[in-house]
């Protein structure tokens, strides 16, 4: 589905990210819906490499592309050499950058801040230099222990957290001088959907849950998981935001979220009552009390008003339109894993 007037093909697109969760779906909303369209897919691929807490560096997966006829390039965004080759050998009209560390869990604040923070502006000067309109990912992280989820309102309480918030202050320092280029941030609130299976343990709980409850295992939940609630948004809500930003009213920082809080009990219910399989509930205690969010819920209005922005799944039709895929990923992936 085309989110927008904009015709795409015959525009040079980078996507950083582009083997991630939600580069991999801008690759193919490019592909699918503008086949003249060139798209440089960048991505720091996998390798055997962690992080101190035993996580794997980049999530990026071959298999988010499979399919994919555009250039793939496979390198890091902190190499200057590289992003110089970029803006030497192409002329981008568009650039989405999604590439960051997104585990929250990673202790390097060093490499966090060079990888999230200092490259972003890197980009974005290059964004400038072309004239091409910047798309990027900032977070819901940024809210941290905030209780009101609107932009100003940002409290930030792990490093990766911070450095978003660092990134969308660089932001409003180029929109505040005037540059020629749009530039949003887009501050994504629990996205899930097809693409995130290679997250692995950072994946959202709608696709482990399902694995657990395909396994035939009951699911664990927290004690008072109907009280723990997070705004919850399908992926492709996720990339028609990404899309309406390519022409905002406004340049400026967005949450992308459906505006309404569910919990995760919700999500066991509605993946049980879809797979026509009740494997029943077992609660466990919640050992992150004290450094845990019990509540999400995106204030979407300004991202209704400069973005046109609009969701269009509730939690209940994100899940049913997810869950082909789901099964397939147990089939292919879970099983034979």
């Amino acid at each position: 589905m085309k989110y927008t007037n904009i015709d795409f093909n015959n525009k040079t697109i980078l996507i950083t990210g582009a083997a991630g969760f939600i580069g991999s779906n801008l690759c193919f909303y490019f592909q699918e819906n503008y086949p003249k369209a060139n798209i440089v897919a960048l991505d720091c691929f996998r390798s055997t490499e962690t992080f101190s807490n035993g996580n794997l560096k980049s999530f990026g997966h071959f298999k988010n592309l499979l399919g994919f006829k555009g250039v793939v390039v496979s390198g890091d965004i902190n190499d200057k050499k590289l992003l110089k080759e970029l803006d030497i050998n192409y002329n981008f009209d568009y650039i989405f950058h999604q590439a960051a560390i997104s585990d929250t869990t990673v202790q390097e604040q060093d490499l966090m801040i060079q990888t999230n923070v200092n490259a972003y502006e890197d980009l974005l000067k290059i964004a400038i230099n072309h004239g091409a309109n910047m798309i990027y990912a900032s977070s819901a992280a940024t809210y941290g222990d905030s209780d009101r989820f609107e932009v100003g309102y940002e409290q930030p309480n792990n490093v990766y957290g911070f450095s978003k918030v660092m990134m969308d202050n660089i932001s409003y320092k180029y929109i505040n001088q005037g540059v020629d280029i749009s530039i949003v941030g887009l501050k994504y609130f629990n996205v899930y959907g097809a693409g995130e299976f290679f997250k692995n343990k950072t994946a959202s709980m709608v696709v482990q849950f399902g694995h657990q409850i395909l396994k035939g295992l009951t699911p664990k939940l927290f004690e008072g998981s109907d009280k723990i609630l997070r705004d919850f948004i399908y992926i492709e809500d996720v990339i028609q935001a990404n899309i309406k930003a390519c022409e905002p009213k406004q340049s400026g920082v967005y949450n992308v979220g459906t505006g309404k809080a569910r919990s995760f009990e919700d999500i066991v219910n509605i993946l049980q009552k879809e797979l026509e399989i009740d494997n029943g509930k077992e609660y466990i205690p919640n050992p992150f009390i004290g450094s845990y969010q019990f509540f999400t819920e995106a204030n979407i209005e300004t991202s209704k008003e400069n973005l046109n922005y609009k969701p269009k799944y509730s939690m209940e039709e994100g899940i049913k339109a997810y869950l082909p895929e789901i099964k397939r990923l147990f089939e292919t992936e879970v099983k034979k894993g």
